[in-house]
């Protein structure tokens, strides 16, 4: 049964071990990646890539890099959460197409483009620049997925205790064009969940008049 907002911020929290008999139906998979496709980024650029991972063979050769976490090999679905390199860069001409889609006149895209080649400049200069960007910009979409799963009653838990040159080498990326952010592995739990912990509202919130 699917949960209110409200119920899904009380149900999320950062699952430890997963029901190894309990599969999530496609259908509720596609919509919590959809969440994250949907999610807001800098400038819209989208850079990111959502790999899916269900091979057992595969999760288990995982395992080990990601500090032996039981999470890896129980999940239901483990996603692997891409941030995008190539596709922010002015030359690559993603970052025009992606302007381009709102449909305005070639000066107006001209414009959009420089201002965002120069406010952009000290981030494109790099590969490891662009990663500190990009990757920040992801954890927008793993919030809008975890939130989604909430909702549906799936658990989840983002990780980003691992060897990540080891896991970017096993999954044979092409770091030029997308590097490992994170974890996000997705299933149904097994424990009971853990009192959530967090800071009083005051504590959190100061209101500027």
């Amino acid at each position: 049964m699917d949960k209110t907002f409200e119920e899904s911020l009380g149900f999320r929290h950062a699952c430890k071990v997963f029901d190894e008999s309990k599969k999530i139906a496609q259908k509720d998979l596609e919509f919590i990646l959809d969440a994250g496709r949907r999610a807001p980024s800098s400038f819209g650029m989208e850079a990111w890539k959502f790999l899916v991972i269900t091979n057992e063979e595969l999760k288990a050769k995982l395992r080990p890099l990601c500090w032996n976490q039981a999470q890896i090999t129980s999940c239901s679905h483990l996603v692997v959460v891409l941030a995008g390199i190539e596709s922010v860069k002015v030359e690559s001409g993603i970052p025009k197409k992606r302007f381009a889609r709102r449909e305005m006149p070639e000066d107006k895209l001209d414009f959009y483009l420089n201002l965002y080649a120069e406010h952009l400049k000290e981030t494109l200069s790099s590969d490891e620049n662009i990663y500190a960007w990009t990757a920040k910009q992801t954890a927008f979409a793993a919030a809008n997925m975890m939130s989604a799963a909430a909702v549906l009653g799936i658990d989840s838990c983002p990780i980003e205790g691992y060897d990540k040159d080891a896991l970017e080498a096993l999954l044979d990326l092409d770091k030029s064009k997308f590097r490992l952010s994170m974890l996000l592995p997705l299933g149904y739990r097994i424990n009971e969940q853990s009192s959530q912990q967090r800071l009083s509202f005051d504590e959190v919130v100061e209101y500027i008049n």
